[in-house]
């Protein structure tokens, strides 16, 4: 008990020195070093001194490529003279010698069979559903000829195998290179859990949850070239000051620490010299391994996979070392649970137990010995496992590790198929280790996952629960499959204003029909070509999409051609100039990690240019608006699709792939089908991991690959975007949009009402670009479309407005200035569409209001449809 206290009392100075620092956003780093006392070691009776541990709490913004930029241009400008001539890029590709040419020679794209509307849809209203997290539910019919209904529609079918287009040309030459990866002609999902192995100096965490594990390199008070595995209880927690701006006080941010050395896997010969690779790198997993050398053949091969149950070391020829760097209390030989496999029961010195099972390839007794406080060794030439587990229940976790033993998850795999309004989808794993056939695997489950399990995978579930870092408790389950049914799916929200109260959301009053003639007098005098002629991608593609909805709101909503028809044909032409590759930063295709990738760091050499688009970062935010745009333009023209479908395609191809076995792009590089939601960070080394800043726009691409898929008849694209928004509503819910009874984020912290910025290690309340709240809140609300109702549902939505934009509020939000004030009012109308469109509608409206990616036109068709107009 003494020792326990000790090692708290040593975390709490730790934490009141990291706690005096987070405030607001993150400060750089400081390392903290931290000696333990000299003890007796209880094995041998000699007075050793123990290791000294790192224990680090990151608090620096690392912006990954951010800029501190807003997420919309804050100046609007209408009646701007019409440009003169086309602009050109600021500089050419052709020349380099780093570039070769696309394929010329692309076969022509089939045309599809057209499911469009020849009516705008309609969504009759249905009963609200039973839900604790009060979740709005999917209307259930709409007219024919709308949305095809489907049974067991597989949600990841193949998109046409088509080349790049011949106008994206190719480089060779990425800015960062393949550090350490064996495999060099595979796409690399490079905005996956395991990126810091191949980036950097490899040494920032993986995190698997509710593990992680972090490469030695010899770095730190203890020294180890092996690898370091964690898990992090809440009591070493660090939280930043409070904010009086918010009810309650809630602290502004928490972090996990790194550089708990709890338990790592090493080996003698490993020194200097020792080198990681990677290989096997999928969506779900990745071999990590250590070389004695390069090229050597003693080796630890350390499968990692989100979510297993164990961490696991495959040694080769090696002489194994076990250590720890808070310091080995007891080591007890523990038994065989199984015929070939050895145990050992380790407890550390801040009470902590840990489990170690030895499965030799010969049979024979490893001879795991004490070697000091921190070391423990085994015989030499050693080949099998060695796989260790934290253990929180006793002789019940105990149990459950024993009949898992032995065997380890290698990689995982994901299947979907949605049913009418039922989605289905199944997480899968492929074992490996002793008598896989009859050894049941041991993976952890999310909370999200727990909610959507099916009854057989429930029956699965055990008492075994260790905490993960950002996600609240994950639980063991065995079983090599976990099956989840999300229902009430988005089935058929369309492009008109929808709501779970006012589905069938078409119909306007003659007043509102009147006001939005009005906007759309001035907004459509802005001058297209300019708004979407820009040098970034992203905001490019938000005007393209505020054009799009503009014009759809127009033409459907209101019936009128003479205003959209003149706009329609100057929206394709500016679609045009991206679909030719010819805007300012044009599109390359990245032969090196597989991807297509913004031209501009390559021209000016910074990482951060559009957001890091180049680094593969946001790359569903950024296309997504694309996809939008295009679903719209074929909604309102079906016969554009057909020659713009292999454009789109190859973005949704980039961001969103539905395959593992395309040559050309890697499977589903941003959305994670493990989490439930997407991961915005490429290329960047972190040592917090992954992270997402706007949960609004993780949910604007999975409601434009379903829009996309039904206009281009691509079935299997419309249902996978559907089952997406689906998996989101429960996942946001449960991390990122925080309601009074939320458990899986911190109490103290959940009164900020939203995460903001997401980490896989830490959670911080604000933005890349500034600390306000209509930053933090509103980046989670644009671009308010259909499907924001869906995955914003009117509990949340209602706590947070009452919390801090409400007239008592801190922030009310008539008082926001700029294009915030408009996505506050616009996200209002999800619960007060009448005070939402009596904003819109107010007189001497201020433009400046709006912001850069959506219209006024939009919003106030949106808020009266909802019911804010009689």
């Amino acid at each position: 008990m003494e020792q326990r206290s000790s090692f708290l009392l040593v975390i709490m100075l730790i934490w009141l020195q990291a706690s005096s620092t987070l405030s607001g956003t993150f400060r750089p780093p400081s390392e903290v070093h931290l000696e333990k006392k000299r003890e007796e070691y209880p094995s041998n009776n000699e007075r050793l001194e123990s290791p000294e541990t790192d224990r680090v709490y990151p608090t620096r913004l690392e912006d990954g490529g951010h800029p501190p930029v807003p997420p919309f241009p804050t100046v609007k400008q209408y009646n701007a003279p019409e440009p003169t001539g086309e602009q050109q890029p600021p500089s050419s590709p052709q020349g380099n010698p780093n570039f070769t040419q696309g394929n010329p020679n692309a076969p022509q794209i089939p045309a599809a069979t057209s499911i469009i509307p020849t009516t705008p849809p309609t969504v009759p209203s249905s009963s609200p559903v039973n839900s604790s997290r009060s979740l709005p539910l999917a209307p259930t019919s709409v007219p024919s000829n709308s949305f095809l209904a489907m049974e067991d529609q597989d949600v990841f079918q193949p998109l046409p195998p088509d080349p790049i287009p011949s106008n994206i040309q190719q480089r060779n030459d990425h800015p960062v290179p393949k550090l350490g990866i064996a495999n060099t002609s595979d796409p690399v999902p490079t905005n996956k859990f395991f990126g810091s192995f191949f980036l950097g100096n490899q040494t920032s965490p993986v995190f698997t949850h509710p593990y992680s594990l972090v490469w030695g390199r010899g770095i730190g008070g203890i020294q180890t070239w092996g690898m370091s595995i964690s898990q992090i209880d809440a009591d070493l927690l660090a939280f930043g000051q409070p904010d009086p701006r918010l009810p309650g006080d809630p602290v502004s941010n928490y972090i996990n620490p790194i550089g708990l050395k709890y338990i790592m896997l090493s080996a003698a010969e490993f020194g200097p010299s020792t080198v990681l690779n990677t290989d096997g790198l999928s969506a779900f997993s990745a071999q990590a391994i250590l070389r004695s050398q390069p090229g050597s053949s003693q080796r630890i091969t350390f499968p990692v996979v989100q979510g297993m149950g164990f961490v696991t070391g495959v040694y080769s020829s090696l002489e194994p070392i076990v250590q720890s760097g808070v310091g080995i209390q007891n080591l007890d030989i523990a038994g065989s649970p199984k015929p070939g496999i050895f145990k050992y029961r380790v407890m550390l010195e801040d009470g902590g137990t840990w489990l170690i099972y030895i499965t030799p390839a010969n049979g024979t007794d490893p001879h795991l010995r004490s070697e000091s406080p921190s070391s423990l060794r085994g015989d030499s030439g050693f080949s099998g496992t060695i796989q260790v587990a934290k253990n929180p229940l006793d002789d019940t976790g105990e149990q459950l590790y024993d009949n898992s033993a032995g065997v380890y998850a290698v990689t995982g795999n994901v299947t979907g198929t949605v049913s009418g309004s039922t989605g289905n989808y199944s997480l899968s794993w492929e074992k490996a280790g002793i008598n896989p056939e009859s050894t049941p695997l041991l993976m952890f489950a999310l909370p999200h996952h727990l909610e959507s399990f099916d009854d057989d995978t429930r029956t699965c579930q055990t008492p075994l629960i260790l905490r993960t870092t950002t996600k609240g408790n994950a639980t063991a389950v065995t079983g090599e499959s976990w099956t989840m049914v999300v229902p009430d799916l988005p089935i058929n929200i369309g492009f008109a204003p929808w709501s779970p109260s006012m589905p069938n959301a078409t119909a306007l009053s003659p007043a509102a029909q009147q006001a939005i003639r009005d906007a759309a007098s001035q907004e459509l005098q802005q001058n297209m070509d300019a708004e979407t002629n820009l040098d970034s991608i992203y905001f490019s593609g938000k005007a393209l999409s505020k054009f799009a909805t503009m014009i759809y709101t127009i033409r459907i909503l209101l019936n009128d051609t003479q205003l959209t028809d003149p706009a329609l044909q100057t929206l394709k032409s500016c679609f045009a100039r991206f679909a030719s590759n010819q805007q300012k930063w044009p599109l390359v295709y990245d032969t090196v990690w597989k991807g297509v990738v913004s031209s501009a760091t390559y021209v000016t050499h910074d990482s951060g240019v559009d957001f890091g688009n180049t680094y593969y970062n946001d790359h569903h935010f950024h296309y997504g608006y694309f996809v939008h745009t295009a679903a719209i333009i074929g909604f309102l023209d079906p016969s554009w699709v057909a020659a713009n479908r292999a454009y789109v395609n190859t973005l949704i191809r980039d961001a969103g792939n539905s395959v593992a076995n395309d040559p050309l792009f890697p499977f589903s590089r941003t959305f994670d089908w493990f989490h439930g939601h997407s991961w915005a960070k490429g290329l960047f080394d972190s040592s917090d991991g992954k992270d997402q800043e706007s949960t609004s726009e993780d949910a604007l691409f999975a409601y434009a690959l379903k829009m996309w898929g039904n206009i281009s008849g691509d079935k299997s694209l419309e249902a996978r975007g559907n089952l997406m928004l689906g998996i989101l509503r429960r996942s946001l819910l449960n991390y990122f949009l925080l309601e009074s009874d939320n458990v899986n984020q911190p109490p103290q912290f959940i009164g900020n009402k939203v995460t903001g910025i997401l980490f896989e290690n830490k959670v911080d309340h604000t933005t890349y670009f500034g600390t306000n709240l209509e930053y933090i809140q509103g980046i989670h609300m644009l671009p308010i479309l259909p499907n924001s109702a869906y995955t914003r549902p009117n509990k949340f939505v209602t706590e947070e407005w009452n919390a801090i934009f409400a007239p008592n509020a801190s922030t009310p939000a008539d008082t926001v200035a700029g294009g915030w004030r408009g996505v506050l009012y616009s996200n209002l109308a999800i619960i007060d569409p009448v005070a939402s469109y009596k904003f819109f509608t107010q007189p001497n409206f201020d433009y400046s209001w709006i912001d850069g990616g959506t219209s006024r036109v939009w919003l106030l068709a949106y808020a009266a449809s909802l019911g804010g107009s009689s």
